[in-house]
């Protein structure tokens, strides 16, 4: 009877707290669409460097109109292009989500892999290598697999980049699509991990050879060559031309090198980034992404600047010209974007997977420590020395990643192993440009400055990354296939961690902040602010200033 009083009570009351006609509770409000666009290699100064000679439209529209973090970094290293997608959309790091460099090791097997390789899997679209690829080497949740876990799977998800790593990674595990660019074909692809047959449109939009019809334009200056004086001379040592024994100046005959090396030629000019914001283009017109109350994500990564700026370096014409012509493709999108969703009704968040370092020859001719580490020369001397002190041949497996991998099956003594170890230490240490060395099984007791051992710490995966951690000294950086000619990236130093991250439109107050904030932070920061669940390995924290009534 007790019970059944109890009951009367608390229906009764539950009657009084909801009145008859009273409202339903009101849905989570979300914008239809949020669109994620990576510039591969953009380093955060670019925003400044070129200002007055962007258009209002693109980037400027971005600073003016949205949220700008003034002081963004990466908070691991290698700083790296897998790692660094994979980090934007996890809010995670390497040693957390897996993807251990653009290539890595498993160190249960030995087995050298690169990230998003899988042979269980065939292309579509095409029929050779490029398609064998899937996001199975990921171990954590997406951006865009919590939205389809909070929507009931209702949400539609597609990532696109000319870079397979750069569209498969971002899309995660249960993206709708993710779609890449085959340079033996010209075309649009994806894999069996995802679909059977490309959709009409993709296949409609291949047809159009559209790599081709940019490429045949040929490459010349955007502007009077005469006004790049945020460049050096058109015609310098620092830079890598296409054909050997040749010049890199302009105007560049993309038509020729089209005919001569293929459409993957096509990735080391500013139409890469124009064929891939076509691309999306077409995406969003023929999945009609961000048309009903469903919030969608597209995610988008321009790569061709990182290919431009590993030819031709940071200080280049062209690269200076190829983030003109970038300004411009922003602009046109983000006019598609209102066109097609509505401005007010989308988010965009603009970031880089890292930046990039100043050519080390092109700061040495001006006085500035730098210089160049040859890790085929390391190898060879690692292995000579685990030879004469160890007795073991042919020890070390790989340097890279600026990471020394042993073959630890030639070691089965975790005594000898260490001490292995410590003498390989002890080399590289004393070795020029070397700032310290680190056993990476004792990375947390490493005697090294807190910014750099907690990247060190966030890099490290036991199972995927190396054995001895090496860190340079600024201005350093491992530039054996680079020949002394454009540039690379994959350090600590901010030349390589300092990137823009912009919010603008729907929850989005403008602003800045100098606070520092990390790459990790923007999927805890989409997260809030679509009331979803972050990735499951996310250690990122939201940018409250950024988002709406958070910032109070």
């Amino acid at each position: 009877m007790m019970k059944k009083a109890l009951l009367t009570m608390c229906a009764a009351f539950a009657l009084n707290l909801c009145p008859a006609g009273a409202a339903e509770p009101a849905q989570v409000e979300r914008p239809r669409l949020v669109v994620g666009i990576v510039v591969d290699q953009m380093r955060w100064d670019y925003l400044y460097r070129y200002a007055d000679r962007y258009g209002d439209g693109g980037f400027k529209r971005l600073l003016n109109d949205g949220f700008s973090c003034e002081n963004a970094h990466l908070n691991y290293v290698p700083t790296v292009t897998a790692i660094g997608h994979t980090c934007i959309y996890t809010g995670s790091v390497p040693s957390i989500h897996g993807i251990a460099g653009n290539d890595f090791i498993f160190r249960s097997t030995g087995r050298k892999t690169y990230c998003t390789d899988d042979a269980t899997v065939h292309g579509v679209g095409s029929d050779n290598a490029a398609g064998k690829m899937s996001p199975r080497n990921l171990l954590v949740t997406t951006l865009g697999d919590e939205l389809h876990l909070a929507t009931n799977f209702r949400a539609k998800v597609i990532s696109i980049s000319l870079k397979d790593r750069a569209a498969i990674l971002p899309g995660g595990h249960t993206a709708d699509a993710a779609y890449w660019f085959d340079s033996t074909t010209g075309r649009w692809i994806t894999s069996s991990y995802y679909r059977d047959e490309l959709p009409a449109w993709v296949k409609a939009f291949n047809d159009t050879d559209p790599a081709r019809r940019l490429l045949e334009q040929d490459w010349h200056t955007l502007l009077p060559s005469d006004t790049y004086t945020q460049s050096t001379a058109d015609d310098t040592p620092y830079e890598d031309p296409f054909v050997k024994g040749g010049k890199p100046v302009f105007p560049i005959a993309t038509s020729q090198l089209l005919e001569a090396d293929g459409y993957g030629i096509v990735r080391e000019t500013p139409y890469g980034n124009t064929l891939t914001l076509q691309m999306a283009g077409e995406a969003l017109e023929h999945e009609a992404l961000g048309q009903d109350s469903i919030t969608d994500l597209l995610a988008v990564s321009l790569s061709s600047t990182d290919y431009v700026g590993h030819r031709f370096g940071v200080n280049a014409v062209e690269t200076e010209d190829t983030y003109l012509r970038l300004d411009r493709d922003v602009a046109a999108f983000l006019t598609l974007l209102d066109e097609k969703v509505g401005a007010g009704n989308y988010t965009v968040f603009l970031t880089a997977d890292h930046a990039a370092a100043h050519n080390v020859t092109f700061l040495a001719d001006r006085g500035i420590h730098s210089g160049s580490w040859d890790t085929g020369g390391v190898k060879a001397a690692l292995d000579s020395l685990v030879a004469a002190d160890f007795g073991v041949q042919d020890a070390v497996q790989a340097v890279m990643n600026y990471q020394v991998f042993l073959r630890r099956d030639k070691f089965p003594d975790a005594d000898a192993f260490a001490r292995v170890k410590q003498a390989l230490v002890r080399y590289l240490t004393g070795c020029e440009g070397v700032m310290y060395a680190v056993d990476l099984e004792k990375a947390g007791s490493a005697p090294l400055p807190a910014p750099v051992l907690s990247r060190v710490i966030n890099g490290y995966n036991a199972k995927r990354s190396g054995d001895i951690q090496v860190v340079l000294n600024p201005g350093w950086y491992d530039g054996e296939s680079r020949h002394g000619r454009g540039t690379t990236h994959g350090v600590w130093c901010p030349y390589d961690t300092h990137v823009p991250i912009l919010f603008m439109g729907w929850g989005i107050r403008p602003g800045e902040t100098v606070r520092e904030v990390h790459l990790t932070d923007i999927a805890a920061t989409v997260s809030a602010l679509l009331h979803i669940q972050m990735p499951s390995g996310c250690i990122g924290t939201p940018i409250r200033e950024a988002v709406g009534a958070m910032g109070n």
